[in-house]
């Protein structure tokens, strides 16, 4: 790739594809030898073959674009390009050889597994239908074709009570659908309500804390205004009023009130 690089960049691209495409199919190819299974031999047969099919159409580039530049390099040059597309091709034949080897194999065991319980079956009847009138064919075509109806016909009702049953699978998820869109819809209300119920707890601990405060204040009030009484009530020759500050009169009117005594 590296002698091609020199020499193309085109070229030396497409057989680097060519390359990978090769190693896919040998991968897949050893692959196969594992599946036992009939049915997935074929997929796996059927990738191998785009694999193939894309290959000999990288091929086919690489030989046009050798062609296109055939006249720009020299003998040796062209005999290595030629050289290395009978390359490709023979490799590739060995894989197209390997496909239809593997497709011969599934296509016996298909015929085995078709024809082995029913050993004898067609040759029976070909010795029914010989030894029977035409009127009698009829009779057995038209029989045939009745159970062939009647085949059609439960096969139209179990498709029919297949859909049936998506139609009521589908109304179903519908319904359940709506159930969860209004259960959401409930809890963003409960969880609404919850909001508003802790902020109206906040505020009712305020208003508590606050006519805590008032209640503490009356009540210092009330025991301020006992207290006078029980000292009025203890003590009460001890109370004229000029023996209580700031309520006895000035000196003179004490001198006039004691002269007029």
């Amino acid at each position: 790739m590296d002698q091609l690089s020199a020499i193309s960049e085109d070229l030396a691209e497409i057989e680097g594809q060519i390359a990978d495409n090769f190693r896919a199919l040998s991968n897949g190819f050893q692959k196969l030898e594992k599946i036992k299974d009939s049915n997935r031999q074929s997929r796996q047969l059927e990738e191998l073959t785009e694999k193939m099919r894309e290959c000999k159409r990288l091929i086919k580039e690489f030989d046009k674009e050798v062609k296109a530049l055939e006249n720009n390099f020299d003998r040796e040059t062209n005999k290595m390009l030629n050289e290395k597309k009978q390359s490709m091709i023979k490799e590739l034949n060995s894989y197209v050889a390997l496909k239809k080897k593997y497709a011969t194999n599934i296509e016996h065991k298909r015929i085995e597994l078709f024809e082995g319980p029913n050993e004898g079956f067609a040759e029976e009847n070909g010795l029914l239908a010989s030894s029977m009138t035409n009127e009698q064919l009829m009779d057995h075509g038209n029989r045939m074709m009745d159970e062939t109806d009647q085949a059609i016909e439960r096969g139209k009702k179990v498709v029919q009570e297949t859909i049936n049953v998506g139609t009521e699978t589908a109304a179903a998820l519908k319904a359940q659908t709506e159930q969860m869109s209004r259960v959401v819809n409930e809890l963003d209300s409960i969880h609404f309500s919850l909001k508003k119920a802790s902020q109206l707890v906040k505020e009712i601990g305020r208003q508590v804390a606050t006519d805590k405060c008032i209640m503490m204040l009356l009540f210092l009030i009330v025991i301020g205004v006992i207290a006078i009484i029980i000292v009025k009530l203890v003590h009460p020759e001890n109370k004229d009023i000029r023996d209580i500050p700031g309520l006895a009169p000035p000196v003179q009117n004490r001198r006039l009130l004691w002269s007029h005594s």
